[in-house]
Parts: structure tokens; sequence; C-alpha cells
């Protein structure tokens, strides 16, 4: 087997200590404005739904360029995220707009198919139009100690995206096991050319926590030391207030620096996140909560 990893051990204790420190913080208002704001152009609005329909697609992107007809100066969301039959319904709504497409493939969630078929699957997003591509690694051959398998698939599907194309690795952290498994299938990503590393499919329980993306946020920083390449981070599943959201950009911040606070390189997958964030954000600029029905339920 090649060993192009670290094996790096990971300090437990450190790392639960660091978001313990953080998560006891608070911003002063005109801080926690600005960062509630950064966050809306984080967000990755997803659905990946045995039931979408187009209408419920096109909903969801409306909803992704109009938040700033429901509070003024609001950015729109990042990203619109969908299964690959539904890229070209959302690439048409979305157009002439900033907001990327982004599709998941290779068998989401479960991952578990040949590579010849998640090849197909990724360049059907592609041929419809996706901008991003979120795809879920291999965790039985991880777990089974196959570890070149999990690389030369994330590789291929790369090899398929180009540099045209940003390419997002599920690792699925909640089946990984420890902080040791996650940080070498976060190098395992990393190394076989992922553009983001991303915690979870948001459909198995737990999802992204703040100490399993400081371990995540500490490969990346190793990696960006070693070879000077950036690579994205995104947390998904779980991450449904803002309180929450903002202590991930205060760890951003304080493991990668303000380089990676920017959509271009940290994303949040949390559809639910959005209403959350502009209550807050009403409550910030009133003084008063508005109700959860001024805001659609997507």
């Amino acid at each position: 087997m090649i060993n192009f990893f670290s094996n790096t051990k990971v300090d437990k204790v450190g790392i639960e200590d660091r978001v313990s420190r953080i998560s006891k913080r608070s911003l002063k208002s005109d801080a926690k404005l600005d960062g509630l704001k950064m966050i809306l152009s984080m967000i990755d609005l997803t659905t990946l739904e045995g039931m979408d329909t187009v209408l419920k697609v096109q909903q969801l992107c409306y909803k992704a360029t109009h938040l700033h007809y429901q509070i003024s100066n609001l950015p729109n969301v990042a990203a619109v995220c969908v299964y690959p039959n539904m890229v070209k319904t959302a690439v048409d709504a979305l157009k002439g707009t900033d907001v990327k497409v982004a599709s998941v493939a290779t068998a989401f969630p479960s991952g578990n198919s040949t590579l010849e078929i998640k090849i197909k699957d990724t360049k059907e997003a592609i041929i419809n139009g996706a901008d991003e591509v979120d795809m879920v690694i291999s965790r039985g051959k991880f777990h089974s100690g196959e570890y070149n398998y999990v690389y030369d698939e994330i590789a291929a599907i790369k090899e398929v995206c180009g540099e045209k194309v940003r390419l997002k690795v599920i690792l699925e952290t909640g089946e990984l096991g420890d902080f040791d498994h996650i940080r070498m299938a976060s190098e395992i990503a990393i190394n076989a050319g992922a553009d983001f590393i991303k915690t979870s499919t948001g459909k198995i329980s737990p999802a992204a926590t703040l100490p399993i993306t400081l371990v995540m946020l500490e490969t990346i920083k190793d990696f960006y030391y070693k070879t000077g390449k950036i690579v994205g981070m995104k947390p998904a599943g779980g991450i449904s207030n803002s309180k929450l959201a903002l202590q991930y950009l205060m760890l951003v911040k304080e493991t990668l620096g303000p380089i990676w606070l920017d959509k271009k390189w940290f994303r949040f997958g949390a559809s639910s996140l959005a209403n959350d964030v502009l209550m807050q954000i009403v409550k910030q600029q009133t003084g008063k909560y508005q109700s959860k029905n001024y805001f659609s339920n997507d």
C-alpha cells in the first residue's frame, strides 16, 4: 500500500478543550450581525428527498436569490444542492445569478456502488450544468482498510470533474468511529484532489459537530502548510441555529485564518439554518423577533 498519509494521532482532549472554550464565547452586536450575513452567504440550500419535484426545486432557487425581498441588503446563499436529475431545473432557475448549482453524486447517500456507476452519475450532473459535485466515499472499503481504493475512487471522480467543477468529498464522519479515522479519511480525500471536504450526508446521526469539524480543519491547515494549497470545508447536518453557526465561524477563523471566511472556501450544508439566521438578523436590526411564519419553510 502507498503510504501517503501522515498517521498523525489526534489529541482528543486538546480538540474538546478548544471547542469548549469557543462555545462559551459571545459576540458584540455589530460583529454578530456581520457574522450572520456571512453565514447566510455560505449556506448550500438543499433538497435531497425522494419526493422532490420540479416546482419544489424552483421554489428553493427562488428563495436562494430573493432573501433581500424579506430583509434589505442581504447576500444570496452560496449554492442550491439537488440530485443530478434536478440540476437542469436549478440551472435554469438560477440563470443570471451568482448562486452555484451543486449536485450530489456517486450513489448518494450510501456511496455503495461500482466506480462505473459513480462516474456515470457524476457525468450526468456535470452535463446537466452542475458547478459543484458532492460525492460520498465508500465507507465499507474504508472500514475494510482498503484506503488506496478510496483514494483512487476520489481521484477518478475528480478527473471527471476537472478544474472547472469543484469536488466536495463527503466522509460521513458519524460512521468513521473516532478522530483518528476522521483525520485519516480527511487526508485521503485531500491528497486525492478534493476541493472541499465535507462531514456528512445529513442522512445519519451524528452529523456535523464542532469537534469533528476541528479535526478536519486541522488536517486542512497541515496540508496548506505543507503544500500551499487551499482546501475548503463544509460541515453538513445538525446545524440548525445561528448561535452554533457563529461558533463554527470562530473555529474556522482561529484555526485557518480569515482567508477561509468566504463562501469560496467554507460552506454550511444546513437549509433549515437560513430561516433562523433571517430571524436573528431581524432581531439584531429591530430588537424584535419575527414569527417563523414570515419565512418560507423549504
